[in-house]
């Protein structure tokens, strides 16, 4: 897949078929990522991979949290206020997703079920979390970033779908309970991985995005 193919039609995938992921396409995916720049070649992201038995068991752990309806504790919290454009561009987002699933605003049963397949990584059989030094600042976060579209993009390249997924954040003490990792890890977000099923009902929206005249301005 070209590059700029990719960059037009990379999307969300929220329904992936269970066909396991070669762990060396794994980590040619992560090694073609690790390429993207990052302030004074620091390189601050952290990857754990998770397939398998330990993905099940994870799993489990982390859906029994979000049915419960225990409070998230992200390491990273969700803006308390976005501005009035921002807002109006996720709450549309919200609406069109739903609506494309002919999910009524009311029916909230549906709604948690949906919530609650995040926790099911959508069904991929790999789902990576990726952390960042809790010593590191503003600057490592952006860099970040940076990585996570380079994966979203490489794994494309493979024939393979991601999903970054915030919800997966809100549970940081669980996962390194789980993996064994310290708490100077942050957990910054999750991410699923896997063959995108395409007759999947959560793969026929694709969201908007805005025309370059409300972001862009230009000087002459």
């Amino acid at each position: 897949m070209q590059l700029l193919q990719a960059m037009n039609e990379r999307r969300s995938i929220r329904g992936f078929k269970p066909d396991p992921i070669a762990k060396e396409t794994l980590a040619d995916i992560l090694q073609t990522a690790g390429r993207s720049p990052s302030y004074t070649n620091t390189q601050p992201w952290e990857v754990t991979v998770v397939t398998g038995e330990r993905r099940q068991a994870l799993s489990e752990v982390l859906y029994k949290l979000a049915q419960a309806g225990e409070p998230g504790k992200a390491d990273v919290p969700v803006p308390k206020v976005w501005s009035e454009a921002t807002a109006l561009r996720s709450k549309t987002h919200n609406i069109n997703r739903f609506a494309a699933l002919g999910v009524a605003r009311e029916d909230t049963a549906q709604r948690n079920h949906l919530r609650l397949e995040n926790f099911r990584f959508f069904g991929a059989p790999c789902v990576m979390f990726v952390w960042m030094d809790e010593a590191l600042g503003p600057w490592s976060n952006m860099d970040v970033g940076g990585f996570l579209h380079g994966l979203s993009l490489t794994a494309m390249g493979h024939g393979l779908g991601t999903c970054l997924q915030a919800s997966l954040a809100n549970y940081p003490d669980a996962i390194r309970e789980c993996l064994e990792l310290p708490a100077s890890k942050k957990l910054l977000v999750g991410l699923s991985m896997g063959v995108p099923d395409l007759e999947a009902p959560l793969n026929a929206y694709r969201s908007a995005r805005m025309p370059i005249e409300e972001f862009v301005t230009w000087y002459e």
